[in-house]
């Protein structure tokens, strides 16, 4: 679903509130003690050693002094972000935060089985454990919004000084630009109506089997093509309520603990609901999703028609921008005569492979400038992606080639800014070191810190 099938994996964030009780044990039995403090924050020895597990969770072998080094010294800085954005007064959105922290309470809630699972194992209650992650991702946030504020006050840079950052810049540093596609495309859908009224069909039958005494989840297991939460029996876990479509949102709100509502459509597709419990601005429920199944008969009727296109095109009897306008259900796309961009973020109409769908990419890929391809299934950029059917024409292929000034100015500018941001945040850390109080236990003031200034307070 638009937002809301995926929830957001906080896998590093759980390896960092594993229990004192698995970390490494120190000379005399030690297990937990203040390891350093930065202004007036703590670092404790079982933070450290999470930090530790955490490593190891994501795949790394080393875990001796050296890495507890690195891990103390990014710490450090943490709370030196910290420090400053509580002295500004930063502002988060706890909206957010609350939003952050549930669907982490409903993902480890649903990977340890249930609260008293994972009570048990952390040896806290739940009410406890929310608190803790509260403040954890207060911080975290806080943090992340000092460094913003930071980047925000690097200057604007010029076309003239990123000319000269691209000038005094090593050409093997340069940025290397990936292969890039420009191209147009006709786009036709599938009928809807058909395969809409079969998903129907087949969801009014599982409603009818639930409220005569079948199982939600074991239907939804059974059936949903929604892999993510098929597997949990339709859960999708305690989450804002602002993370579904509009239409889910709306009709699961209405429902009460354990109703289940009539059929919902949504971008990607056709759902039941029941509601498992809600507050205001959170719910969870559970979802059996159908998407319109579209047979070999639409699609042939969908290639017939853009074979006919095609020849037409070949033969110049229409030309592929206004076959495009003329015939092109894709509206975003349509009336630029079937140039497609990106709509999501730089609104360009060159593309990398990583930025293209898989189906595209295949066709493109064998093209040369001109030529068109043959028709071919494709997805939208609706919801999950529904079925289209279409031609493609690549008008150009850049190679992969080191970024040039005159090419690729707005990636240099980006490269170039990132440079001048990371200049201002390590200016700041230098002067925070240097100006704040900093006390590291002698267990850790050999370690060879890359930033001076950390134990000589």
């Amino acid at each position: 679903m638009k937002k809301v099938a995926l929830l957001v994996c906080f896998c590093a964030v759980a390896w960092m509130m594993l229990p004192s009780a698995s970390a490494q044990r120190y000379n005399g039995g030690l297990v937990d003690k203040t390891i350093a403090l930065v202004g007036n924050q703590m670092i404790m020895l079982s933070e450290l050693e999470s930090e530790v597990m955490n490593m190891k969770a994501r795949g790394y072998t080393s875990t001796g002094k050296d890495l507890r080094c690195q891990l103390l010294e990014k710490m450090m800085e943490d709370k030196l972000f910290l420090i400053q954005a509580e002295m500004d007064s930063v502002a988060v959105n706890m909206d957010y935060i609350q939003v952050q922290l549930e669907e982490y309470v409903a993902n480890m809630v649903a990977n340890f089985g249930g609260v008293e699972a994972m009570e048990q194992y952390f040896g806290k209650k739940e009410y406890q454990l929310r608190m803790e992650w509260l403040d954890m991702f207060t911080e975290m946030n806080k943090k992340q919004e000092m460094q913003r504020e930071l980047s925000n006050r690097a200057p604007e840079l010029t076309p003239r000084q990123v000319q000269e950052f691209c000038r005094r810049t090593p050409k093997d540093s340069l940025p290397i630009i990936s292969t890039q596609y420009k191209y147009r495309q006709i786009v036709l859908y599938p009928d809807k109506e058909v395969a809409a009224m079969q998903a129907k069909e087949r969801l009014l039958e599982f409603r009818e089997r639930i409220l005569n005494g079948s199982s939600f989840s074991l239907l939804a297991t059974m059936y949903s093509q929604d892999p993510g939460s098929a597997i949990r029996g339709g859960d999708l876990g305690m989450v804002s309520k602002s993370l579904f479509w509009p239409e889910f949102s709306e009709a699961a709100s209405m429902l009460k603990d354990g109703q289940v509502s009539p059929i919902v459509e949504t971008p990607d597709g056709y759902h039941l609901i029941e509601m498992i419990r809600q507050t205001q601005d959170m719910m969870q429920v559970r979802h059996i999703l159908i998407k319109p199944y579209y047979g070999d008969d639409l699609r042939q009727a969908a290639f017939s028609k853009l074979d006919s296109l095609k020849r037409l095109i070949v033969a110049d009897s229409i030309s592929f921008q206004d076959a495009a306008r003329y015939n092109s259900e894709d509206a975003k796309s349509r009336t630029n005569g079937g140039l497609v961009a990106d709509e999501l973020y730089t609104g360009a109409s060159y593309f990398e492979v990583d930025m293209l769908k898989p189906a595209d990419y295949q066709q493109l890929k064998d093209l040369q400038p001109g030529e068109i391809s043959a028709p071919f299934e494709s997805t939208d950029n609706e919801g999950r992606g529904n079925l289209v059917y279409k031609l493609v024409m690549l008008e150009e292929v850049i190679p992969s080639h080191t970024a040039t000034f005159e090419r690729d100015f707005a990636v240099l500018l980006n490269e170039a800014n990132q440079q001048e941001t990371k200049k201002m945040i390590e200016q700041f850390l230098n002067e925070k070191v240097a100006t704040t109080y900093i006390m590291v236990d002698p267990m850790f003031q050999n370690c060879a810190f890359e930033r001076a200034g950390w134990v000589t307070k």
